[in-house]
């Protein structure tokens, strides 16, 4: 996955650099290369995965309930 940000004619490059962290952050490059820091099993990943999926049916049960 290449990101290749060029500059503009006339542009600072605090506009650049700008630009070039919102391309990160919308591509999600930062989130997968922090999910990789470590190793996960299927079953850890399974297990995390249904957790956040409790989290998430609560929250969403207490906001529908208001």
């Amino acid at each position: 996955m290449a990101l290749e940000v060029r500059i503009r004619e006339g542009e600072s490059q605090d506009s650049l650099l700008r630009r070039f962290q919102k391309m990160v952050q919308v591509e999600g490059i930062l989130r997968e290369a922090k999910g990789h820091r470590h190793f996960v099993s299927k079953r850890d990943a399974a297990r995390i995965k249904a957790k956040n999926n409790a989290r998430r049916k609560r929250r969403q049960g207490n906001s529908r309930a208001h």
